[in-house]
Order: C-alpha cells, then sequence, then structure tokens
C-alpha cells in the first residue's frame, strides 16, 4: 500500500499536547515538514520560549533550547554567531515576540541577523489565561479587556509583519494563515522561502501566521476559524510583504 501522508523525521513519535481546534498543531508540522524536506534536521537548533510554544520543545526531533518569555531572538542570535553553519529558527507567539519580546525582536532584524522566526498571532495570551496580547482587535475582549479592547486607553493592534518589513536587515516577511487547506500550502511555501533566506546568508526573515484560539475565544473549533476569517484577516492582510 502506498503511503500518501505520514509523521515527518522532524517530530517526535508523540501526541501534541495542544487544545483542540488550536491552530499551532498545524503550524507546527508544517516547520516540521519543512525542515524535513530541506534536509535541515541535523543542523537545525530552535529555541522556543514562554507561552504554548514552549510546547515544540518535546515535539521537534532537532536541538533545542528553552527561553526566557521574549528573549527568543536574543538566544538565537547567540546561537547562531556562535554556530553559523547551524540553522537556528525560533517559534513565538504573539506575546513573546511583540509585547515583552520587543526589543529582542525588532533589534534582531534591524541587525540583520541570520536566523528565521515563525510568529503565531491568535491575539490573545494563550497558555497564561487568555489576557489582552499586542494583536488583540479592538472591541475583543479578554480576560483583562472585560469591555473589549479600547484604542483610546490601550492603542491599536500591532501589525508585526508591517512593523519588520521596512527594516534594511529584514530579507524576507510574510504573513499567511491555516483556516484552509489552500492557505497552508501557502504557509508551507512562505516557510520554505523564509528558511531559504537563512540558508543563502541573507539575513533576517519571518513568517506571521494567523491562527486560533478556540479555547480563550470561548469557541468551537470550526466557530473559531470563522472568526478568524471574519474578523482577523480584514486587519491582518495576507501575503508576503518583503522578500529578497
Amino acid at each position: 500500500m502506498a503511503i500518501i501522508c505520514k509523521r515527518s523525521s522532524a517530530l517526535n513519535p508523540m501526541q501534541f499536547s495542544y487544545c483542540p481546534g488550536c491552530g499551532h498543531g498545524i503550524i507546527t508540522r508544517i516547520v516540521a515538514e519543512c525542515l524535513e524536506e530541506m534536509d535541515l534536521i541535523d543542523i537545525a537548533i530552535g529555541v522556543a520560549p514562554v507561552g504554548c510554544s514552549s510546547n515544540i520543545r518535546m515535539f521537534y526531533n532537532v536541538d533545542m533550547l528553552s527561553s526566557m518569555h521574549g528573549r527568543a531572538c536574543a538566544n538565537a542570535t547567540g546561537i547562531k554567531r556562535f554556530h553559523p553553519d547551524a540553522f537556528v529558527f525560533t517559534y513565538q507567539g504573539d506575546g513573546d515576540f511583540g509585547a515583552i519580546g520587543t526589543a529582542e525582536s525588532v533589534h534582531a532584524a534591524h541587525r540583520g541577523e541570520k536566523i528565521s522566526t515563525i510568529v503565531v498571532n491568535n491575539s490573545v495570551y494563550g497558555m497564561t489565561g487568555g489576557q489582552m496580547a499586542p494583536t488583540t482587535l479592538p472591541g475583543q475582549k479578554t480576560t483583562t479587556s472585560p469591555y473589549g479592547r479600547d484604542v483610546e486607553t490601550c492603542g491599536a493592534p500591532l501589525r508585526f509583519a508591517e512593523l519588520i518589513a521596512p527594516i534594511e536587515g529584514a530579507k524576507f516577511v510574510a504573513r499567511v494563515s491555516i483556516d484552509t487547506p489552500a492557505h497552508v500550502r501557502e504557509a508551507k511555501r512562505a516557510v520554505k522561502r523564509a528558511f531559504q533566506c537563512q540558508i543563502e546568508g541573507k539575513g533576517y526573515s519571518m513568517v506571521e501566521f494567523l491562527s486560533t484560539c478556540p479555547t480563550n475565544w470561548g469557541l468551537a473549533p470550526q466557530e473559531a476559524m470563522e472568526w478568524m476569517r471574519e474578523n482577523m484577516m480584514p486587519y491582518f492582510k495576507m501575503g508576503i510583504i518583503k522578500d529578497f
């Protein structure tokens, strides 16, 4: 019998521990398939910070470093400079990348560090209880914005891809989604392009994933996908924003 689908060899033989319907499972698999198909497993070093993304330390069959909250890009910088022949990537949530880790993220791009960053944007802090994140939408209710995000007092949601793209050291920046099979295929192509940017030594690369958090949104998985399409995708425009 022909095998048409199998677990990537970049993944350990264990079940994911993400919540049902969480987009992290799809994104984790996409990254693993790219590592395998681009023959990077033996030289890859991943950095996982605090949050739902910290789970990947168990899931990936590559060397992994546990980072303090927000410091993933700083840690990845040190690893890449000490091991320039390694393939170094970070896998971060929106709060980690663009709240406590804003300085580390922006300056890694500014310096043109030859690392690749995966950012999962689900508009809330997932693991720590569903608090308001930098990407929480105007009017969106969270545990720390029970009446909805007030732009007047909290500012507008940050668009990470548009924030990073104008920086000279950033050479590839894209925003993708995992809501349909077609978008999953587009996302995989973007991740491969980001990885190729590092392989060719061009500079910093980042792919921002629009994702769901059914648990903290209080929605069923399919309802969460619809909510993302109707609310997040109009605000966070998808596409390749910068390509080396």
